[in-house]
């Protein structure tokens, strides 16, 4: 028996091995690192380019402009970012179909203008007034699941059809130049609130908590299956990470960044909103079936199909999803702007696309994760911060955040093609 069957060199670890490890089979941390090294070197990068320009991003703006470090700025840019991380994450669902909504963010604003119609002008109570706003979303999702799935038209060309019908419908209903002010109170308060500062010492508990329960019953799962676990110290690793990122967050953000003889300190009320959505659409992707689907779906859907997987539901759900979460998209939106008009999520949808992108989702479908798409709102909303703490012009922004986008995309094409068009 020679040596290369019993033994791993340091220089060049067993491809082999590496794989195993990479499926979840016991190795040492040592091992661990050079699978992912290897997966990186293949084209798998995930969400690394993206952290990578977040950093380089937050480093350039801090030189470049004293209040971007702020702790008043940095609860800005959380708020800002909430509205484009939840419709990243909506479009995630279909991304990793292979497919596209379009119509997402004015998908939200008719139903914020249903919402805020009803409300004001026919006077129904303001939870039935939203219920009925969330169910135009889910009716959308499954009007788009319909045509795709059972008729066949690319969701491109249905999704485009409605965008451009929509935005005539926020007219019809608002009406031209039409303005509704929210006067919900608790509404207003999901982008204006902010968390008991001790609350957010408690909501990192929390999360720290559920990221270890849910770690140790994925360990337990595989056990009684008979699947072998990676090593605990990457557990333990990713534990302190969230702590000491978190920790940070928490302290700054107690910090008290008002202007007046009035403080104003504690965690943004809408963070722990946006996590929970995270959190949630993350378990459904990442530990049921309906998740596993979506995967194989946009791996191979043909191969799918053959393996029993109702694909046509799969799809209609994924755009169910999508659609009731843009909504949720645009409820965040106005509760920062504080009015509904007919313009709400028209310009959104593309900076949605780009964030799910720029965070390392594939256009091509079966790769990317909820979080990648979140990263990727980041690093938009970091631009557009940014460059307005600059006073450059909005054509800079856009201009900035096309080439980030064009740039992702060809770091999605060019890792497809170092891995010889394999999607896992």
């Amino acid at each position: 028996m020679t040596g290369n069957a019993t033994t791993r060199t340091q220089a060049a670890p067993d491809p082999v091995a590496s794989d195993l490890i990479g499926s979840g089979v016991e190795g040492g941390l040592r091992d661990q690192a050079a699978a992912w090294w290897q997966r990186v070197r293949s084209g798998d990068m995930g969400a690394l380019p993206a952290v990578g320009g977040l950093i380089v991003l937050g480093i350039l703006f801090s030189l470049l402009s004293d209040f971007f470090l702020t702790e008043r700025n940095f609860a800005n840019l959380l708020n800002q970012a909430a509205t484009l991380v939840v419709l990243g994450m909506a479009l995630v669902f279909v991304l990793l179909l292979g497919e596209i909504d379009l119509s997402a963010g004015v998908t939200g604003g008719v139903g914020m203008a249903l919402f805020v119609v009803l409300y004001t002008v026919w006077g129904l109570p303001w939870p039935l007034a939203l219920l009925i706003g969330f169910g135009f979303g889910f009716l959308t999702g499954a009007l788009i699941g319909f045509f795709v799935a059972r008729i066949g038209i690319p969701s491109f060309v249905v999704t485009l059809g409605l965008f451009l019908g929509f935005q005539g419908l926020a007219l019809t209903i608002i009406g031209a130049g039409g303005l509704y002010r929210i006067e919900v109170p608790e509404l207003i308060a999901l982008q204006r609130a902010n968390l008991p500062t001790w609350a957010g010492w408690l909501l990192l508990g929390v999360i720290l908590a559920i990221s270890a329960g849910t770690a140790f019953w994925d360990r337990a799962r595989r056990r009684r299956a008979g699947v072998p676990n990676r090593t605990i110290s990457l557990l333990f690793i990713k534990l302190a990470v969230i702590a000491i990122i978190g920790g940070t967050v928490v302290y700054v953000l107690n910090q008290d960044r008002g202007q007046s003889v009035v403080e104003v300190s504690g965690v943004p009320l809408v963070v722990p909103i946006v996590l929970t959505i995270l959190w949630i659409g993350t378990f459904v992707l990442d530990r049921t079936k309906f998740g596993r689907y979506i995967y194989a779906i946009g791996g191979n859907a043909e191969a799918a199909r053959r393996a029993g997987i109702k694909v046509r539901w799969i799809k209609w759900w994924a755009f169910v999803i999508c659609s009731s979460l843009a909504v949720a998209s645009a409820l965040l939106s106005v509760s920062r702007v504080g009015s509904v008009d007919a313009t709400v999520g028209r310009d959104i949808v593309l900076s949605g696309v780009a964030a799910a992108v720029v965070g390392g989702v594939s256009l091509f479908g079966g790769k990317g994760r909820l979080m990648h798409a979140a990263i990727g709102a980041l690093v938009i909303a970091t631009i557009t911060n940014g460059l307005g703490l600059l006073n450059l012009p909005a054509g800079i922004n856009l201009l900035v955040t096309g080439g980030v986008l064009i740039l992702a995309a060809t770091v999605d094409a060019l890792s497809r093609l170092r891995s010889g068009g394999v999607r896992t």
